[in-house]
């Protein structure tokens, strides 16, 4: 039996929000479809979205923000039961009953940024979509946000929330998203080429990783045409 050739090199980039329950069942939809390509060696960076930048930095009381958002208690309570039925698909236990403040995200994404040189993203993005939604923790206090960072092996960030650095790179990157056309999350970048919004289902988000690794191998020999494209299916 000859040998398995070497994998071509994919990348994905991941625009979203750590207070978005949308973008947790994405992830989880999307490591099921990066399963599903072993051909492709896959990278994933995660990239910042705020859903809503106005949230003071202090955060604001859940049941009100989110009363107000959606306009009652009960639309909100019918969301959160969708929310948990497409949760339970892929594993995961939303607790939105414990979750007590709607925080700023920036410092959170700050986090995130610092993770990526270190090979650390995943552990972060995954452990700050764990402490707010099955948790209730406050990810917009930067001592939980220091704990976290602490438990994914990294150190010093601490004393890194306490200053200001790179939240002017942050609120940038969310403005690029946003002048992109980004309106909402996940949105899923693939290859810098095509667009993939929403929380797709893994089958999806696997056949479009598939078109545009063969798009770019034929570019590569001369035989396919360079340039963007976005997937149809709605806006980010």
């Amino acid at each position: 039996m000859p040998a398995a050739g070497p994998r071509q090199s994919f990348h994905v980039d991941v625009i979203s929000d750590v207070v978005c329950p949308w973008c947790f069942i994405g992830k989880r939809r999307l490591e099921k479809a990066i399963a599903m390509v072993p051909e492709l060696r896959v990278t994933v960076a995660w990239r910042p979205y705020q859903l809503d930048p106005h949230v003071p930095p202090g955060g604001l009381d859940r049941r009100v923000y989110m009363e107000r958002k959606f306009g009652s208690r009960e639309r909100l309570e019918a969301i959160h039961q969708r929310l948990a039925a497409e949760g339970e698909k892929e594993g995961l236990a939303f607790r939105f009953d414990l979750i007590r403040r709607t925080p700023n995200t920036l410092d959170a994404h700050r986090l995130i940024g610092w993770a990526a040189p270190l090979g650390l993203q995943d552990a972060v993005v995954e452990a700050l979509f764990r402490a707010f939604f099955m948790e209730g923790r406050d990810v917009g206090d930067r001592a939980v946000l220091a704990d976290i960072a602490a438990s994914c092996g990294m150190d010093g960030a601490a004393a890194r929330l306490a200053g200001a650095d790179d939240a002017t790179l942050v609120s940038a990157a969310v403005e690029q998203a946003r002048d992109m056309g980004v309106s909402g999350v996940p949105c899923f970048i693939l290859a810098e080429r095509l667009a993939l919004p929403g929380a797709q289902d893994p089958e999806t988000i696997a056949r479009y990783m598939r078109r545009m690794a063969q798009k770019l191998k034929l570019e590569a020999v001369g035989t396919g045409p360079a340039g963007a494209c976005a997937a149809d299916g709605g806006a980010c």
